[in-house]
């Protein structure tokens, strides 16, 4: 893979390039803040698919589960540590999710852009161990290069947080786990389809959002893909057990009596914090609505768009087992 310019040697060159024009050329300044707004726009981008798209604050943050959903806790962003395991969503061993700030002793501080795509995309981390895939890079290895970079850059944003992560603890060989056939190799040549076509772009989102890994039921620890988006998996974060939601086109068990609107408002209306500023008890979820409230109507109409076209399942959950 071509070496990518690290997204500090890009800020360094913007700034090398602010001080040569403006002692050298005034008219060249249009130059320099369109090189500027470009590296904000990057960031920018990146915030938005890590904080509403993506679940990499969700995972890699600590979430308030007093709270309605979980929100991140303010101060805690990138900073891992949280418990995945048997008992949480049936993994076999304990999981811990890693430290994503830019401090260099517990974090990524010390990692190339090259390093952390790879990690994110091929499951390979700095020191060559093979990540666990509760870390979905099946999923960001079908993202576009751009958006992934984008990740990158607003990643190194992040204030550096000194947290050293437990290791884990599996009871089967990392090697059980590894899906390398459904891995690409590279990363290069994935496009994001235009935002013109909602069902091909809610596609794009619905696989970046990580919506099948939960939604869809697993058998022996294999998902189950003859029901994908079926719902039926099981939770226990302690405090409360939910089970995922059918969100297929299903009219009677699913998503199939649901209108466009009906949809939106399950998001948009955690855009208030007072919406979901209280304790919920037994009546809580896992899902991250406080985080995907903050995605654009667009893009939540085109996740409609595309749960629209998938097979209809007939699968009747019960949200809250006893």
């Amino acid at each position: 893979m071509r070496k990518l310019i690290t997204v500090t040697a890009i800020l360094i060159a913007a700034i090398s390039a602010v001080y040569f024009m403006a002692c050298n050329n005034n008219k060249s300044e249009p130059q320099v803040n369109a090189r500027e707004d470009s590296i904000k726009n990057v960031i920018a981008r990146g915030e938005y698919l890590a904080n509403h798209v993506t679940p990499c604050l969700d995972c890699h943050s600590k979430r308030d589960f007093s709270k309605f959903a979980g929100p991140v806790i303010p101060g805690t962003e990138g900073m891992g540590g949280e418990v995945f395991d048997q008992k949480l969503i049936g993994l076999p061993g304990t999981v811990y999710a890693k430290n994503i700030t830019p401090d260099p002793e517990t974090g990524i501080g010390t990692w190339t852009d090259d390093e952390v795509l790879r990690a994110i995309t091929q499951g390979i981390s700095k020191n060559g161990d093979t990540l666990f895939p509760m870390m979905p890079y099946v999923n960001f290895n079908h993202m576009a290069k751009e958006d992934l970079l984008s990740i990158i850059a607003y990643i190194r944003t992040l204030k550096p947080v000194k947290n050293k992560v437990p290791v884990r603890h599996l009871m089967i060989p990392i090697s059980m786990a590894y899906p390398g056939p459904a891995l690409q190799k590279s990363v290069d040549d994935n496009m994001r389809p235009p935002e013109s076509d909602p069902v091909k772009y809610g596609e794009y989102l619905i696989n970046a959002a990580v919506c099948m890994d939960c939604h869809t039921p697993q058998v022996k620890g294999q998902f189950d893909f003859s029901r994908s988006f079926a719902g039926g998996s099981a939770f226990d974060v302690g405090s409360f057990k939910v089970n995922s939601a059918n969100i297929t086109p299903d009219s009677a068990t699913g998503l199939g009596a649901w209108n466009e609107e009906r949809f939106m408002n399950k998001f948009i209306q955690y855009r208030e914090e007072a919406a979901y500023s209280f304790d919920p008890g037994t009546q809580n979820t896992i899902m991250p609505l406080v985080s995907y409230a903050g995605m654009t109507d667009d893009d939540l109409k085109a996740i409609y768009a595309y749960l629209r076209t998938i097979k209809p399942l007939s699968n009747k959950v019960e949200k809250y087992p006893k």
